[in-house]
């Protein structure tokens, strides 16, 4: 091997993971913005249609996690700490699968109401994602640290929204006489599912946060 090669080899590969991670946060956010598509609908076959879509970003935000992976593998030195990336990795994908699983369930359940609990979550799920859009692509940069923080305070401000929403919203499902109970179940699993999603952004700073302190 020759030595610029070995050189290169060792080198930090900031703009591989940089691209990735750009399509990763990119991805998520459409993906957001088609759930939004997915709660606003109150026709099953539409829903079921968004859903498959919606399924396609999710395979392709697995497709670039294991790129994510692989690079991890085979760059000797990173641009930071490698369990950081990993994590980060790890929780867009997670974000997408908790969105994609309440879209599913919507059509499963055959759900067909647009609840207005159900579009509030879906904008605040926007919000919170195109936080992370932005931010993630500044932290390679820390002298971005106080828009990645001011960006950290706006996601957990967002999240509380996604706390109250929730707790009102079973508060007043389980006082509707008018839903019978297995209807009750069905949309306290698609309300928990998006409130797992809000927390699991909430989560993903706690991650930048690490990266910001450990590289300031």
């Amino acid at each position: 091997m020759k030595a610029d090669a070995v050189i290169k080899w060792f080198m930090p590969k900031e703009e591989r993971f940089h691209e990735l991670l750009a399509r990763d946060t990119a991805n998520l956010l459409k993906g957001a913005r088609l759930f939004a598509e997915v709660a606003a609908s109150a026709q099953r076959e539409q829903r079921r249609v968004k859903a498959v879509e919606l399924k396609g970003l999710e395979h392709a935000g697995d497709g670039i996690t294991r790129q994510v992976f692989d690079a991890l593998n085979s760059t000797f030195i990173t641009p930071f700490d490698r369990e950081d990336i990993r994590a980060i990795a790890t929780d867009l994908d997670d974000i997408l699968d908790y969105l994609e699983g309440v879209a599913q369930h919507l059509v499963l359940f055959e759900l067909e109401e647009s609840t207005d609990a159900l579009r509030q979550f879906a904008a605040i799920l926007v919000d919170m994602v195109e936080e992370i859009d932005a931010v993630t692509g500044l932290i390679w940069d820390l002298g971005n640290h106080r828009r990645i923080q001011e960006g950290i305070v706006r996601i957990s401000d967002l999240e509380n929204r996604g706390d109250l929403l929730y707790n009102t919203v079973i508060a007043d499902l389980f006082k509707d006489n008018a839903r019978n109970p297995v209807e009750i179940l069905k949309w306290k699993e698609v309300y928990q599912g998006l409130e797992d999603a809000c927390d699991q952004c909430k989560d993903y700073t706690h991650i930048l946060g690490n990266v910001v302190v450990k590289n300031s």
